[in-house]
Parts: structure tokens; sequence; C-alpha cells
């Protein structure tokens, strides 16, 4: 059995590091797992990226170009909005070349192929959903707007009044190319987006399965806390909130305003905070507590010190499928305080290894908060949260499920 995995890149970002993590569990299963990106930055031999440097810079022209038919609306949100209209592409004919037995796409925008290239995939497609995107009209998450259930247009994320907007276009070139694309098998990797994707029009009539990302729990796994805030230079005698802030101030989605008003909220005086994904701001943030600001961690090794050093880690997403940072957070043993929407509940058990607050309320944040720092026996929650991954989400158990759910996929094409 040939698996080819496809990505924009290879280990940069959210999804990219879940779809290589699959791959790398497959080979580890005797699985043979191969990856093309069209941006490859690791060194791994099974990675398939550009070949020459004028691949490499065509790469870079595509992805910036992709989102240019988005200019024209001066209203639109801060959420990403992909037409992937750039014709001209070799990346189906080299998927196609390869010949695999199935083609498991997984983000795939930002220039990586047209929308129209999926319908030319020769061999059965597994599509895992990072985001909304493979079912709406061009947006990566519809801030609540449901047009996907109908047949897009008037785009919120895009600021539009308009019904035949390009939304509605978008919506209508996947409804043709999946009208030509049969054997696709949909997998949400929440529970939360698999619905969704359920109750989506352009995917009605496909399968649509759930199944989780897998992490490598020994690479993720408890460090000794007193060495770890050595290691990052942070206070032994603080109780330490860890938040990321990769582009919080400038996307609404994730939920940094609800997380500024509840670190107001919180009382004690022996509590920093340890942000990373960004350096220190110019400007002074404004939060009540000290902040350490750790910049951006590259590797998985620094992650985990990172996870270890804090007594809690606070996601306070709007909208969230299954998030890598409270998996790893918790396979580390860190609980994890978040709202209670998306994909939050398939990996937090409210009160036994993290905390679901209200959406979207900063106070229930804040009380979820204290409640993991006040904690009596902050070890008997720190087991609990490395056990929710290690029974349900380690890379031995969720590779053997995608295994099984190729095997059935071949089964039928027969």
């Amino acid at each position: 059995m040939k698996i080819l995995i496809v990505n924009t890149s290879d280990i940069e970002g959210g999804a990219a590091r879940a779809a290589h993590r699959l791959h790398r569990a497959l080979l580890n299963e005797g699985t043979n797992s191969q990856v093309l990106v069209q941006n490859k930055t690791s060194d791994d031999f099974t990675v398939i990226g550009p070949a020459t440097k004028i691949q490499k810079g065509l790469a870079k022209i595509r992805s910036a170009l992709d989102t240019w038919p988005t200019h024209s609306y001066k209203q639109r949100t801060q959420t990403p909005f992909s037409p992937s209209w750039i014709p001209f592409g070799n990346n189906v004919d080299r998927i196609n070349a390869i010949n695999p037995d199935i083609v498991h796409l997984h983000w795939v925008t930002g220039g990586m192929m047209r929308i129209e290239d999926i319908a030319r995939i020769k061999a059965p497609v597994v599509w895992s959903l990072h985001d909304m995107w493979p079912f709406t009209g061009g947006c990566h998450y519809d801030e609540e707007c449901a047009g996907y259930k109908k047949s897009c247009g008037k785009c919120k994320v895009l600021g539009s009044s308009k019904f035949n907007d390009l939304s509605k276009k978008v919506y209508l070139r996947k409804q043709q190319t999946f009208a030509k694309k049969k054997d696709i098998t949909i997998v949400g990797l929440s529970r939360w987006l698999a619905g969704e994707a359920s109750s989506s029009s352009l995917f009605e009539g496909y399968s649509v399965v759930n199944l989780p990302n897998p992490i490598n729990t020994q690479t993720f796994s408890p460090f000794d806390k007193t060495q770890a805030r050595i290691l990052l230079n942070l206070p032994q005698d603080k109780k330490i909130i860890l938040f990321g802030a990769m582009g919080a101030t400038s996307d609404l989605r994730k939920g940094f305003n609800e997380l500024s008003q509840a670190l107001q909220l919180i009382q004690s005086q022996e509590v920093v905070l340890a942000v990373f994904g960004a350096s220190q701001p110019k400007k002074d943030t404004s939060f009540k507590q000290k902040a350490h600001y750790l910049g951006i961690l590259h590797d998985d090794v620094a992650l985990r010190v990172l996870y270890s050093a804090a007594d809690v880690m606070v996601v306070p997403s709007l909208q969230e499928n299954l998030s890598n940072t409270i998996m790893e957070s918790l396979a580390c043993g860190t609980p994890v305080v978040c709202f209670s929407i998306g994909g939050n509940s398939d990996l937090i058990d409210h009160k036994i290894n993290g905390y679901l607050a209200k959406p979207f309320s900063p106070y229930d944040l804040a009380q979820g908060i204290d409640w993991v720092l006040q904690n009596e026996n902050p070890k008997f929650y720190a087991n609990n949260a490395r056990q929710k991954v290690v029974n349900n989400f380690g890379e031995k158990i969720v590779a053997k499920q995608y295994i099984n759910l190729y095997r059935d996929i071949l089964k039928k094409e027969k």
C-alpha cells in the first residue's frame, strides 16, 4: 500500500507539522508513505519538494499571488481566505506520476493546487480537514457565518454584501470540481469539524469520518520543571501561565482580547506570563503580570521544555479544530484552559485534565486559570493530562486507525 501525503509545506505551520507526524507514524508502522510539498524546509528525504531554484521561486510567487483576488475587498477581516485559482501548477501531474494507491490531502492552499486540480487526481483521495476551507467558499474559518451550508455569497470574512461575490464563485468552482471526483473520503480531525463537514452542502453524499492527528508521546513528555525553568531563564518561585502569541493581535479568532481581559481578573501576585511565538513588543502590552517573551521556538525539544516549565497553558481561540498546542501541552503534563468550543472537548475533560470555560467569557477563562493554579494536587491533573493523550492520540494508535481506513477504501475500489 503506497500512500502520498500532500501538504503545502512540510514542517512550517500547524497543518504541516500534523501531516508530517502522521507520515512518520505510518513509516514506523511499515507503511510506504511519502510527502509531496510546495515548500520544503526539512532535510527529510521522504519529503518531495521543488527540485530546482526556479521551482522554489515559482512556489513563493504562487503563494503571494493566490490571495490577489481578495485585495479588492477592503472590508475583509483577518481570517485567511484562499481562492486557490492559480493555473499552470504541476503538482497534480507529480502526484499522478508517483502513482500512489491513495492520495491523502491535508492543507493544500497557498498556491499549492488549483481547486480544479483535485478532479484530475487519479487515485482515491482522503482529505484531512485542518480548517473549514475545503467546504466553504474560500474562508478558512467562517466566523459563525454558516454560509457553506447553502451556497455562500455575501461573505462575512470578505466584508461583502453582494450575493455573487468571490466566495460564491469559489463555492461554485468547488461544486463543479467535486461533481467530477466522487472517491473522496473526508476526515474531520475533531468531532466538531467532522460535524460541520457533514452539514455542508459541498460534501453532501461524501463519507465523513472523525480521526485525530497523532503525536509522538516520547518527544512530547514531561520534563523536570526546575530544569526547564533554568534553561528558559524563568523564575522558580512563581506560577507560570503560558500562551502562544503567533498572530494573536491581528487575528481576532485567536481570542487575544478575551485573554487580556481574563488576565486582568487574576488576583494572585505570584503569577507571571510566558509568551511564545512573538518577541517583546515595542509598546507595553497592559498585562498586569510580568511577561517573559520567548520568541518563536523552532523545534519540538524546545517546545517540550517550555510546556513543562509552565503550570497552565491557556488557548483562548474563538474557533478551533484539534489544536496541536493543546495536545502537546497535555502530553507534557501541563493542564490547559480554553473555551468550550470546536474540537477542544475532544482533548479537554472539564476539571479532569483542564478547564473548559464558557464561550466567550473572560471571567470564566480567569476562573479556569485560577482553578488550575490553586489546585492542591497538581500532579494528579498533570498525570490526567498526559494519559488523555497517550490513550487517545499516541502515534501508534492513530496510525493504525488511518491504515485501517486506507485498507477499507482500497477494498471498496476493487
